[in-house]
């Protein structure tokens, strides 16, 4: 909507917004060329943009099963292009039943193919609601987890993607994270104490860091065999280096992707 090329394009991204998307949309314009909005929307557009790569990835390799944990308003399930793949959409059930409200003003289909999960991480281990949902534990499966490891527990993280590794392989998780402070250079604090005071504002405050060398550990000690961990500059490189218009992430950027 406001960069050119797509990093990532979605149809229905504003479309599942409801009939004030285009109000609102109109409305954030004037603050969309901030450095500091420019590169969050970079962001959450290039994560999903790796997450549905990597899905791809495992399609070609026989990989059926796709779950997106705290699925939100993720769209990928209602524009699925693989044939015989199974989506599991994750999420807190007030929040499924919103957006089964906005799907439904939007006259957004819910394909066969998709099954929502309810689940809250923090009071249920999510591999159990799966199973009982008719996700399939003696398969491989790829994971798409955005947006939501920083607001659980640490013991919560770690829990969640070792039972992703004990899947049978080729197992795959793409997750974003919040890095420690103490990796951070004084600017770089200053934007994430920005952040926190923001999601902290609203009531979902950050709660889980990790220092990417201990992280890449984690992931090891649970299973996982190959860890690629994509920090801004591999980011940019990857998927901005050829951009007119100076489209970046920011500093604090980084994605995850473990295969066991």
């Amino acid at each position: 909507m406001f960069d050119a090329p797509r990093v990532f394009d979605d149809p229905l991204a504003v479309r599942i917004l409801g009939p004030d998307a285009d109000a609102v949309l109109e409305r954030d314009r004037a603050n969309a060329t901030t450095r500091v909005a420019s590169a969050l929307r970079a962001f959450m557009a290039v994560r999903s943009r790796i997450a549905e790569d990597r899905l791809a990835d495992a399609y070609a390799s026989g990989v059926r099963q796709y779950v997106v944990l705290g699925a939100g308003l993720d769209t990928f399930a209602y524009r699925n292009p693989f044939a015989g793949l199974r989506v599991f959409e994750v999420d807190h059930p007030a929040t499924q039943r919103w957006k089964r409200d906005l799907l439904l003003q939007a006259d957004i289909p819910i394909p066969e193919s998709l099954q929502y999960v309810t689940v809250d991480f923090e009071r249920r281990p999510f591999m159990d609601a799966l199973i009982e949902s008719g996700f399939d534990a003696g398969a491989p499966a790829c994971f798409a987890w955005l947006g939501v490891s920083m607001y659980l527990n640490r013991d919560t993280v770690i829990q969640t993607v070792g039972s992703i590794a004990a899947l049978p392989r080729p197992s795959t998780v793409v997750f974003d994270y919040a890095v420690a402070k103490s990796e951070l250079g004084m600017m770089e604090k200053l934007v994430l104490s920005a952040f926190e005071q923001r999601v902290a504002a609203i009531g979902e405050p950050w709660t889980c860091y990790f220092e990417p060398a201990d992280l890449a550990d984690v992931l090891g000690s649970v299973g996982f065999n190959r860890v690629d961990d994509l920090g801004p500059d591999a980011i940019n490189q990857r998927y901005f280096s050829s951009r007119a218009d100076g489209l970046r992430v920011g500093t604090l950027a980084r994605i995850m992707i473990a295969t066991n």
